[in-house]
């Protein structure tokens, strides 16, 4: 049996530690497939279609990442990509006890999907998407993948 997890996040933008977390996790996963969120609700700097796209690019080489864009409940997107654990990143103890929370409602909601939570490498322990965003605001200098162009809305990260 294979072991599919699924990663979901809002991604905006998909950072260094996340990338970090994803080739980690491939030690322990056959396949993982990164699941961008989609929140109506939420104001986000990327498109979803942007965010995707961007990550595809980070993986392009490795046939274990697949990406998908979702806007259900996890445990809905995890059932229909044949996930069986939802992965999740815990850079401290306020990203643990949230987490734990989360995982709990969703082994509530299925029972036959696993959480897993990875602890963040060190050098990116202080980096989130907020973060990011902030520097991509402000500056040139960022945590996410080297030099995306971004079509159309003319933004350029470089790294």
């Amino acid at each position: 049996m294979r072991r599919i997890a699924l990663f979901p996040g809002s991604f905006d933008p998909f950072t260094d530690g996340h990338e970090a977390l994803v080739r980690r996790a491939l030690a322990i996963f056959d396949q993982i497939i990164i699941a961008v969120g989609v929140n109506s609700d939420k104001q986000y700097m990327f498109s979803v279609d942007e965010r995707v796209d961007m990550i595809e690019k980070r993986f392009a080489d490795d046939s274990q990442i697949k990406v998908v864009s979702y806007s259900d409940m996890t445990v809905d997107c995890c059932r229909r990509e044949g996930a069986g654990f939802i992965l999740r990143g815990v850079r401290d103890t306020k990203d643990f006890e949230y987490e734990q929370t989360v995982a709990a409602v969703n082994r509530n909601l299925a029972p036959e999907i696993d959480t897993v939570l990875l602890l963040s490498d060190l050098e990116y322990k202080d980096i989130s998407s907020t973060v990011e965003r902030e520097r991509l605001r402000h500056s040139t200098h960022t945590l996410t993948h080297s030099s995306i162009h971004l079509g159309p809305l003319n933004r350029h990260i470089i790294s």
